[in-house]
């Protein structure tokens, strides 16, 4: 089905018509199918009233106070809009531009109100008069229009009518001829709600599942018999596809509907069903989906797709393909868009998946990342809808990543959360991350600066150049930047977390009485080579004790929130340390750290190799929020024979520490 741009002109001319007729100084709330025809919409009006005699009749304020109030509103299209007294709501825009527009719309100062249909539901706007602008839209993984759910159009007609100011409501529904009979039925008559649960009825039971409380087949059956889901199929069968409501016929099928479920969860790795077909038992990669909250089909992908050794580009595919970006809409021939965005970027995507929800992700992650021109607002609008759930379907690649076991893999994982969060490619430099700075700046940093001894290739270098010092950032920058620019990289640079560490290991050796620690040389420490390595014995378990010390070497003031200024949500700062062999490409331990105020001691628990002689373990400390602080410290093992006394001790001292935990 094609939707004319023709009647979106009539819609929005019929819309018009109907406000002058219907509510002509009382609130109106139009509603639309996308964000772009929140503004597509809001632009005919205004140029509609534009031949009127009063083009801002419909605005109710002072000019010189929304003149004001204009001023702080961040997106171009409302700074517009508002000024002829029209709103517009939805998803993509900023969260103070949306409580503006909430504010003077129930104050009645502008009087009309232009939103997406997700409004219906989310805030209650009441009106004089209602207009929905069409009962379709565009649904990108089916390619076509599909209608709005009819207990979506009752809603919206719900917010016609304002309590203790109208005793009488209207609300205009602009739909197709051949419809209209279809919706004066429904619409003067009771309509049941219906359960949605058998579209994602496997992820519920794998939540279940993977928390305990689903552990058999007959546990599901039970499960779903205290559902809403339930209730409607016994009074609604048709509507479910049971043919009648007899106990074999409700029993049968919900058997089925459960076999198919679970079958589904044992295909993506989530569950296993033990031998006698009836006891299931969750597995670590169904504990991910259900921590995560992602659905089955993305860990299967993961568990399907992700390799020992990764580089970050195919990563980033790996990530547009999870089945959260499904439903990333891809509107009326914006594959043609996503052909042109394509040509301004590095990687290359499958030309003829276009119009793929998964292709248009992967186009917009890539386009935060070189900080491209986006063909139109809508696309800001999609790129944040994309970041917002990036952190935690990466969270969920490094545990798997983690689980088994490949150390390249996660180190990577670990790049690309800083990548998202800093809206840069890793190759790019981490000076690139300061607020105003472009590759065509670098030269800046080229020259002895600051009495640096060399040219500044990245941040840590930069921190240790200016020594807190803003004069000698501004000498530095300052050819290229006004004072405002300066002090906005200052603050940035000013606030980046530079962590000192000492590490230790504790653990049991033979001869000693208790458990020990035993100090590690600092990083550069000038030792004979004897020094560094400390003896271990051979397959036993220690624990790496890492004190994280934060320097103060700015004034900086004590904020845990993240410097991200391309990010759309505000962020903690946090660390991985990820633990690992990189003889053997294996990765050993990860452990999250959260931020680090002063202070922070992290254990990390690992096992010596079976084999004596000598071996390095490294340790890893990454930033979870920037580019460029990642630091690296190499663990000299000198792996001796086990001591069966010291395993002893170490798994007598373990169970004594489970006991005091239970």
């Amino acid at each position: 089905m094609c939707v004319n741009p023709v009647l979106k002109i009539v819609h929005n001319k019929f819309a018009f018509s109907s406000i002058r007729s219907h509510s002509p100084a009382k609130p109106v709330l139009i509603f639309v199918s996308s964000r772009r025809q929140t503004r597509l919409t809001a632009l005919d009006l205004i140029a509609y009233l534009a031949t009127e005699d009063n083009p801002k009749q419909w605005l109710h304020q002072d000019e010189r106070e929304i003149e004001d109030i204009i001023a702080t509103v961040r997106d171009s299209n409302l700074k517009l809009t508002l000024a002829f007294g029209i709103g517009m709501h939805h998803a993509g825009l900023h969260e103070r531009d949306r409580k503006t527009v909430e504010e003077l719309f129930v104050n009645c100062k502008i009087q009309v109100l232009i939103a997406t249909s997700t409004l219906a539901w989310g805030v209650n706007f009441p009106a004089h008069l209602v207009v929905v602008k069409g009962t379709e839209y565009y649904d990108g993984k089916s390619r076509r229009y599909v209608d709005y759910p009819i207990t979506d159009v009752l809603q919206m007609m719900g917010r016609a009518g304002r309590p203790q100011f109208d005793d009488q409501g209207k609300a205009v529904i602009l739909v197709h001829d051949i419809k209209k009979d279809f919706y004066k039925k429904f619409l003067y008559e009771p309509f049941p709600v219906e359960s949605s649960l058998l579209d994602v009825l496997s992820d519920h039971l794998n939540a279940e599942i993977a928390a305990g409380t689903i552990a058999s087949k007959q546990d599901a059956m039970d499960y779903i018999t205290w559902t809403y889901f339930f209730r409607r199929l016994v009074m609604n069968p048709s509507y479910y596809s049971l043919e009648d409501i007899s106990h074999e016929s409700i029993n049968k099928y919900l058997s089925n509907l459960v076999e198919r479920s679970l079958r589904d969860l044992e295909c993506s790795y989530c569950i296993e069903i033990k031998e006698d077909d009836l006891t299931i038992e969750p597995m670590t990669y169904g504990r991910i989906a259900s921590y995560y909250y992602l659905k089955h089909q993305t860990v299967r992908m993961f568990k399907e797709r992700l390799k020992p050794e990764l580089p970050i580009h195919e990563l980033l595919s790996i990530l547009s393909e999870a089945e959260e970006y499904a439903e990333l809409p891809v509107r009326h021939n914006e594959d043609q868009l996503n052909s042109q965005l394509a040509q301004q970027l590095p990687l290359q995507v499958n030309p003829h998946s276009y119009d793929s929800a998964h292709t248009k992700t992967h186009l917009l992650l890539q386009a935060h990342f070189s900080h491209a021109q986006l063909p139109c607002s809508d696309y800001n609008t999609d790129t944040k809808t994309v970041l917002d759930n990036t952190i935690r379907i990466c969270q969920a690649m490094l545990d798997v990543a983690a689980n088994e076991g490949w150390l390249v893999t996660a180190i990577s994982i670990c790049n690309l959360v800083q990548m998202i969060i800093q809206g840069r490619w890793l190759h790019d430099s981490s000076l690139q991350t300061l607020p105003h700075v472009e590759q065509q700046d670098l030269y800046l940093f080229r020259s002895d600066a600051g009495g640096f001894n060399g040219p500044i290739e990245g941040l840590p270098e930069l921190i240790a150049a200016c020594n807190g010092k803003e004069n000698v950032f501004a000498s530095i920058v300052g050819q290229e930047f006004n004072s405002s620019q300066v002090a906005q990289a200052w603050s940035f640079l000013s606030h980046l977390p530079v962590l000192e560490v000492e590490m230790s290991v504790k653990g049991w050796w033979e001869g000693s009485q208790e458990q020990t620690e035993r100090r590690l040389p600092a990083a550069g420490a000038n030792l004979r080579e004897e020094k560094r390595w400390l003896d271990v014995h051979s397959d036993q378990e220690y624990v790496l004790q890492v004190s994280l010390r934060l320097c103060l070497l700015f004034q900086r003031k004590q904020d845990s929130k993240a410097q991200a200024p391309r990010f759309p949500k505000t962020k903690d700062e946090g660390w991985f340390l990820v633990m690992g062999e990189v003889d053997r490409r294996e990765l050993l331990a990860v452990k999250r750290v959260g931020y680090v105020r002063n202070h922070t001691a992290v254990s990390v628990a690992f096992y010596t190799p079976e084999k004596t002689g000598k071996c390095i373990y490294t340790l890893y400390l990454m930033s979870d929020s920037y580019l460029g602080l990642d630091q690296q410290y190499d663990i000299h093992l000198n792996v001796t024979s086990a001591s069966i006394a010291a395993q002893v001790n170490t798994e007598v001292s373990d169970s004594v520490t489970e006991l005091s935990l239970n």
